[in-house]
């Protein structure tokens, strides 16, 4: 697992060049475009809903001893959840949207990698996109199920700093495993697609950690977080699925 995600994370230090080499950056104007507006609407929703959540929490605060406090400290909860959720359906939307213009990208890719002879299935604007939005749905689902218990978790003195860490690799591997399904969508039935991400979370987690880690660089981070997470994505995981079609 931990020499995976190693993996996962050493793919980016060559993304770049190789979307310079092979003039990707083109194809990518349209997903940061998502990317940016989508990261704009979570923000925005952050900053106006916090304070409104934040003081109706108060209300139940029936004293007026302390009353002022648990309002600033509800109001800050409130944003953090709102961040936090935001996050979770940042990523989603924009992998959904994208995957009509990512899976091409991935696709020259792999005709670098490997040559343009191999075999793999031929699919369609419209099929890229309803596979994005399947996918991604079903990620966020499962991912909004283990967020909620794991956020209670923080109140909890000591154990909380442990569901930060498991709050943010969850995040990451959903983030890794929409960036490698524009490589599976062409190899993989939707399915076998996800027993093969489970066969490879590491690589998964490797890859969205650094995913992550972007989203926290204001402004060029959610622009360049696409195009370097997804050819990274791409580079590796068709090596494991050249891997996987070697003769046992």
């Amino acid at each position: 697992m931990i020499h995976n995600i190693v993996k996962g994370i050493q793919a980016y230090f060559g993304a770049f060049s190789l979307i310079s080499k092979l003039k990707l950056w083109k194809y990518f104007i349209i997903p940061m475009i998502i990317s940016f507006l989508t990261a704009f609407f979570v923000g925005f929703m952050a900053y106006t809903f916090s304070d409104n959540i934040g003081h109706y929490i108060a209300n139940f605060w029936k004293w007026e001893f302390g009353k002022q406090t648990f309002e600033v400290i509800s109001t800050f909860l409130s944003g953090l959840i709102i961040v936090v959720v935001g996050l979770v359906l940042y990523k989603h939307i924009v992998m959904a949207l994208s995957a009509p213009f990512m899976s091409p990208v991935s696709e020259k890719i792999e005709d670098h990698l490997r040559g343009e002879n191999h075999k793999h299935r031929i699919t369609s604007f419209q099929e890229q996109l309803i596979r994005g939005i399947r996918i991604n749905l079903r990620n966020l689902t499962r991912e909004l199920l283990l967020t909620i218990p794991i956020l209670l978790l923080g109140f909890i003195p000591i154990i909380g700093l442990i569901s930060t860490v498991l709050l943010f690799l969850m995040q990451a591997y959903y983030a890794g495993f929409g960036n490698m399904d524009y490589t599976l969508e062409r190899h993989f039935k939707y399915r076998e697609s996800i027993s093969f991400v489970k066969e490879n979370k590491g690589l998964a987690i490797g890859n969205g950690i650094v995913f992550m880690l972007f989203l926290l660089i204001p402004i060029i981070g959610v622009i360049l977080v696409l195009p370097l997470s997804v050819t990274a994505a791409t580079t590796e995981t068709i090596k494991r699925i050249q891997l996987k079609e070697l003769p046992e």
